[in-house]
């Protein structure tokens, strides 16, 4: 269902982070597929890390970016580095070698423990899935299986500093990096857990552009700590690369949701003049202050309808609209959609 010709749309630093709850988007296209293949003591955080970025992708959008399996090698029960043991889909003595599987990526999941050893099921499986279509991938030292398939040759290879003497060793055509991720062509790979998620983060980059990419790291990276290590949730006025007067004024909106405050009222406590506010907003957010003010007590006003049971009046007041009736039809404008119709559709 296409939204309708007078539905507002949100500019770009609130886009992403209320596009789950806009009018569906239509696609033809399926999902991307995704195969992990769990080596014995894989790493839990890498591997999570790696689905989580999927899984987010598919969150921020009504219609569905990825979907993903995971394959074992001997059997269906695989033991990760935690001991905890996880139930894949699938495991190679299943799978064809003679046959190409529908995936998109195929990423290898390594761990600190994994053997290094050739795993010859594993290799002829990787070999009779090599095509130009496919992206490869290894989580930690997943990218040895990789090598040992052939599959890294003459390319950059990111890698845990643990093996970089192994790989130089046994695989000289293999360009080991010292990055934490590298993402060469149609080969993705990472040294260790915290790299995973940032190296699936640029692949989507590039196969789903970067407004998706914004989406995920806005819910993903909400804890990330700032350069001066204060323990508190980041927010967008926290973002170094932005003028400080324009943090301010945003920390400002933030603070004053249920009684707005005047573009006068904000530039004056801000100490600068409203032509100077309105270019500030418009170089780097690509809006108008009060625009953006409005969205962001739409989206506070979202996030209480449909995650409290406070009644539209009560919500209405508390983001700052002067009657329930005002909210509701700025509501309708964003959203498509009556806030009581959202309200009951999202608990339905």
């Amino acid at each position: 269902m296409s939204a309708p010709k007078d539905t507002r749309q949100f500019s770009t630093p609130l886009r992403e982070t209320n596009r789950r709850f806009l009018p569906g988007e239509t696609t033809s296209e399926k999902p991307l597929h995704v195969a992990f293949v769990l080596l014995e003591h894989f790493s839990m955080m890498a591997f999570t890390a790696a689905v989580d970025a999927l899984v987010t992708a598919n969150l921020v959008r009504t219609a569905p970016l990825f979907s993903y399996q995971t394959i074992g090698l001997d059997s269906t029960q695989v033991k990760s580095d935690l001991g905890i043991e996880i139930s894949t889909g699938t495991h190679l003595s299943q799978l064809q070698t003679d046959t190409k599987d529908n995936y998109d990526m195929l990423i290898v999941c390594g761990g600190y423990r994994c053997s290094i050893d050739v795993h010859p099921a594993l290799t002829e499986y990787l070999k009779s899935q090599n095509t130009s279509q496919i992206i490869y991938g290894g989580l930690w030292n997943g990218a040895i299986a990789l090598a040992q398939a052939g599959l890294m040759d003459d390319t950059q290879c990111a890698i845990h500093p643990e093996n970089h003497a192994f790989i130089k060793e046994k695989y000289p055509k293999v360009h080991v990096s010292d990055q934490i991720f590298v993402t060469d062509n149609n080969r993705i790979s990472c040294a260790g857990p915290n790299s995973a998620l940032e190296m699936m983060l640029k692949i989507i980059e590039r196969l789903q552009g970067k407004d998706i990419v914004r989406a995920i790291r806005e819910i993903l990276s909400c804890d990330q700590l700032a350069e001066n290590s204060q323990n508190r949730l980041t927010q967008l006025s926290d973002k170094a690369n932005l003028p400080e007067s324009l943090r301010e004024l945003i920390q400002l909106m933030t603070a004053n949701i249920e009684e707005p405050l005047s573009v006068e009222e904000l530039c004056n406590f801000v100490g600068v003049s409203r032509r100077q506010a309105e270019r500030l907003f418009q170089n780097h957010l690509e809006t108008s202050p009060s625009k953006y003010y409005l969205e962001l007590r739409i989206t506070q006003a979202r996030r209480l309808l449909l995650q409290t049971s406070h009644s539209i009046t009560d919500i209405a007041l508390a983001c700052g609209f002067v009657s329930s009736s005002h909210f509701s039809n700025c509501y309708k404008d964003y959203f498509g959609t009556a806030p009581t119709f959202a309200r009951e559709q999202h608990r339905q």
